[in-house]
């Protein structure tokens, strides 16, 4: 188990990782960022954007990592694994949310989450554009923005029909299964927004929104934002209403059980055994 002793240190070391990442990101926001499509086959998700801001930023984090931490490991979306059997292993998405970047939204994120001995135990969401860190472990979670500190906490939403819930795009990311059960669970919901990406798990924490479903996660899409939402009062889920594993996958997260359990009638239909 991680000593409490050790997290100040750490949560500090976060900020300055966050902060590496905006002095890379935010030059290239709404500005020439170096567009290329690393996608595959022709077809929906032909388009998979990657930008220096995206290569950049996680460099610039592995660097302060090996510098601070050479005994620690590392796993990112662009740079893959370096020890990702240490104690302790950081799991990046240097920018989530390319396609808002690139579109010149200020959705995107610098995900930053901190595994010990295999549990995500630490966690940020970064907006540089907006100077917010949304950062959280088991003993809280808080927000840190424009040099105040506040903390986090979800809202009480027992009833699905009062909650705004989001998913990042249901065409694009969802199978035909996934889509009918996020079909059901919008239908029944008060409000659906689209598109907001690692931000809506912020949105959750913060007690703006109730609700988000994605299905298709990476681990750097989803570890950095666990330690958030629980420190935040808040729960994630795979489909079934079980832990969410390394490898992400289908994932919920709720900011009230009640409400999850609600969700979770439609989802478990289309859940996967994964």
């Amino acid at each position: 188990m991680l000593s409490p002793d050790r997290l100040p240190a750490l949560e500090d070391f976060l900020l300055a990782l966050n902060q590496a990442a905006a002095d890379v990101a935010l030059p290239l926001f709404r500005a020439d960022h170096g567009l290329e499509n690393k996608g595959g086959q022709p077809g929906l998700n032909a388009f998979d954007p990657v930008t220096a801001a995206d290569r950049g930023a996680e460099a610039a984090i592995r660097r302060l990592i090996s510098q601070h931490f050479p005994d620690h490991g590392v796993i990112g979306e662009e740079y893959g694994e370096d020890r990702p059997d240490a104690e302790f292993v950081w799991v990046l998405d240097p920018i989530d949310g390319t396609r808002s970047f690139i579109s010149g939204l200020p959705l995107w994120c610098v995900l930053i989450g901190l595994r010990h001995q295999g549990r995500p135990v630490l966690g940020s969401i970064g907006q540089p554009y907006l100077d917010e860190v949304y950062l959280g472990h088991a003993g809280g979670s808080r927000l840190v923005a424009r040099g105040a500190s506040r903390p986090l906490k979800v809202r009480a939403c027992p009833k699905l029909t009062d909650a705004v819930i989001a998913t990042t795009d249901p065409e694009a990311c969802f199978n035909g299964a996934e889509l009918g059960a996020w079909t059901q669970v919008r239908a029944a919901a008060r409000l659906a927004r689209l598109g907001l990406d690692a931000y809506g798990y912020a949105m959750v924490a913060a007690g703006s929104m109730d609700m988000v479903i994605e299905a298709g996660l990476k681990a750097w899409d989803i570890e950095a934002a666990i330690p958030i939402i629980e420190g935040a009062g808040g729960l994630v889920t795979d489909w079934r209403g079980g832990p969410v594993g390394s490898m992400g996958g289908q994932v919920v997260i709720a900011g009230d059980q009640a409400c999850l359990d609600e969700a979770l009638v439609a989802l478990r239909r289309s859940a996967t055994t994964g």
